[in-house]
């Protein structure tokens, strides 16, 4: 009989082998102090163009715990999330980025966090700047537990960088939206979205600082800076789009951001040096991806109309379908929306 794992990390990685190996070892040591904690660890190459495939490989021969390669070669970070997905058989998930280091007891850490909480759950973790000539950005420093508010936006509240599930949410949440996100035409946002969903489930979103990993992301220019957070702002727009007309608390999201570009005379954010109205810039990049969303839609929307009685290959551009072949846990329309049919699962 296989043992069961109690955790699954999920790695995704796209042609940094040279800045992996830390990365990679800070996973072995992590599991090496975990001790009873079983753990298997999944690592997505998502269409690396490097030595990336034979570093990974090298790597999985000298662990004594569970290791999977997973090639998913078109590029996304949502769609690498749902191919790791796939092959998770831990009762927790966690997942970090390839520019992460994790602390020695983050396995414990993980487990302990879960055990302290009396059913499904989303836990984000602490994430330290990795190197201090980096810049302060994609970062999450509170050193005390926290609940996000249960009708709120769930953005930034916790990262994907350093995020951990109950593994059993999926089946009702659905995956990653593969329209968002790094890679995807809506740039980000994919992880706040399955937040979001989660939260209109009920299930609790908390962010514990045990659960640490150092962020080396290596942005040190503030045009670096200004295009991240630009990015972050498009991907949430796209959002609000998305559930607009299905949730209340896109909309009162989208009050709130405007009622927030006061804030820019009375209390303006100087932390930020390439923007000088930091929450004015906020919403006009909001307001770029809102604009985008409805963009694809009404041409995705057109192509259902012109394919109707013909061939529906306009369709499988924008919502892409599970494929047959790749072994699943979780049956689930890869654009973040209500479970497949039978008859969509067999769809080319």
């Amino acid at each position: 009989m296989t043992a069961a794992i109690d955790v699954s990390l999920l790695i995704f990685t796209r042609n940094r082998a040279a800045s992996l190996a830390a990365t990679l070892k800070s996973v072995e040591r992590a599991a090496k102090y975990a001790g009873g904690t079983s753990v298997e660890v999944i690592l997505v190459d998502n269409g690396s163009v490097d030595d990336t495939p034979e570093r990974l490989a090298e790597w999985q021969g000298r662990q004594a715990f569970p290791v999977r390669l997973v090639d998913e070669p078109h590029a996304g970070l949502a769609r690498a999330r749902n191919a790791g997905l796939a092959f998770c058989n831990g009762r927790i998930v966690a997942m970090t980025d390839d520019d992460c280091v994790l602390h020695e007891a983050y396995f414990t850490a993980v487990c302990a966090a879960f055990d302290r909480v009396s059913g499904p759950a989303i836990i984000g973790g602490r994430i330290l700047l990795g190197n201090p000539a980096d810049l302060p950005v994609t970062i999450k420093l509170e050193d005390h537990p926290m609940i996000a508010p249960p009708g709120g936006f769930p953005g930034g509240f916790v990262m994907g960088a350093n995020l951990a599930f109950s593994a059993d949410i999926l089946r009702s949440t659905g995956c990653f939206d593969e329209r968002f996100g790094a890679g995807a035409p809506f740039v980000s946002a994919e992880d706040t979205d399955l937040l979001f969903r989660a939260a209109g489930l009920g299930v609790a979103i908390r962010y514990d600082p045990l659960m640490v990993v150092d962020h080396h992301h290596g942005r040190r220019d503030t045009s670096d800076e200004t295009r991240l957070l630009a990015g972050y702002s498009f991907g949430d727009g796209a959002l609000y789009a998305k559930y607009l007309f299905r949730d209340q608390r896109a909309r009162r999201a989208i009050i709130a951001d405007i009622l927030a570009v006061r804030f820019d005379w009375t209390q303006p954010v100087r932390t930020h040096a390439g923007i000088r109205r930091f929450y004015w810039f906020r919403l006009s990049h909001k307001v770029r991806g809102f604009a985008y969303f409805w963009r694809i839609a009404l041409t995705a929307r057109r192509q259902r109309l012109r394919s109707r009685d013909g061939d529906p290959a306009g369709l499988s551009a924008v919502r892409p379908a599970v494929s047959a072949t790749r072994p699943h846990r979780w049956r689930h329309d890869r654009a973040g929306r209500e479970p497949l049919s039978r008859s969509d699962r067999a769809r080319p």
